[in-house]
């Protein structure tokens, strides 16, 4: 027997919201529950109504037909065959709480997709980040048939994409071109010291600052390093699982160690198994509050991986060689960089 009960609860901004959940009840047990949320008690019941009349008349989904996007998501953050990025987790916990997370994966539709991206928009976000919240939805659909046996489909997605350009729901971040100064530089050290010396937990602000900018790593792959990956014959570490858009796991590099670097991180004690035993948040979070506290505006810890494939080419590496140290796979990257900073080359060698 079908049936459905409406739940009225108060939100702490004291707004009501009406959970309906929709059962399905045999020999005294629950074999079928499914809810959703509405701000209106009328939506409710309307809903209510209609998932029960279904109910009754086709019977209990196939639970290979049905799944709702955030159940989806769920298997996806929980299965330990998956890697899943900061970025990513972060993304896929958003749409999981979003109103389309709330959905039978298989209703979803590219009407559905724009909707979800207004929404995004109209609260404040920018379209390139909503840029990732397309992406992130185009992966759950695509392999959620060959990972949990749902035949999902991204199309929905695909007959969305040009509406979303052309609106501007979706697009591409802005390139950034900030590198700090050598100002900026001494006052940040300055203050990491103080930083450095004032917490218990001691964290080598200034040590893992210049290692950032000299090995051209992003933070969460210095705080991986461990002993075992480093090589002291080539003065070289092995980055394990590097950022690849094309590769997700297992995207191991060897990489010199130039400029200091190497002396940075032999200095280091070995009381762990890592060189930098140190949470990556809790390195950005120090470099983020002393920044904060200098007033130096409009820079990232992200940028010192941009400065320190700036001054490999100020000291002459070509881009294949700077490629070696910074892990890109496609050198437009690079070449913009480079460009930037020579932007007379042309001009100078016509002379």
């Amino acid at each position: 027997m079908a049936f459905y009960v409406i739940d009225p609860r108060t939100r702490a901004d004291g707004t009501i919201r009406y959970k309906c959940s929709v059962r399905v009840k045999k020999k005294g047990k629950i074999v079928y529950s499914d809810h959703r949320t509405f701000t209106k008690q009328a939506q409710a019941e309307a809903w209510g109504k209609k998932e029960t009349f279904n109910l009754e008349s086709n019977g209990i989904p196939d639970p290979l037909k049905s799944v709702l996007l955030h159940e989806l998501i769920g298997k996806y953050i929980e299965d330990p065959n998956v890697h899943i990025g900061r970025t990513k987790l972060y993304v896929l916990n958003m749409l999981a709480d979003s109103d389309i997370g709330k959905m039978n994966a298989f209703d979803i539709k590219s009407h559905h997709i724009v909707e979800h991206c207004k929404n995004r928009i109209n609260s404040g976000t920018g379209p390139s980040t909503v840029s990732h919240d397309v992406s992130y939805l185009k992966w759950c659909l695509k392999m959620a048939k060959a990972s949990y046996g749902y035949a999902l489909s991204e199309l929905p997605i695909i007959e969305a994409y040009d509406l979303l350009h052309s609106q501007n729901l979706i697009g591409k971040s802005a390139r950034r071109s900030r590198r700090p100064t050598e100002n900026e530089i001494d006052k940040l050290k300055v203050g990491l010291q103080e930083r450095s010396n004032q917490r218990m937990a001691h964290i080598p602000y200034v040590d893992l600052l210049d290692f950032s900018i000299l090995s051209c790593m992003r933070i969460g792959e210095v705080c991986r390093i461990t002993w075992d990956d480093v090589d002291e014959q080539q003065k070289a570490v092995t980055v394990r699982n590097r950022k690849d858009p094309r590769k997700k796991a297992g995207n191991h590099m060897l990489v010199p160690l130039l400029g200091g670097a190497w002396e940075i991180l032999q200095k280091q004690t070995r009381n762990d198994a890592r060189v930098f035993p140190f949470n990556e948040r809790s390195v950005t979070a120090g470099f983020q509050r002393v920044r904060n506290e200098l007033g130096i505006e409009d820079l990232r810890y992200h940028d010192l991986r941009r400065e320190g494939a700036s001054r490999l080419f100020e000291k002459g590496y070509t881009i294949d060689e700077v490629a070696q140290v910074t892990g890109h796979r496609n050198i437009n990257t690079l070449w913009q960089v480079y460009t930037e900073l020579y932007p007379k080359r042309l001009h100078d060698k016509d002379v």
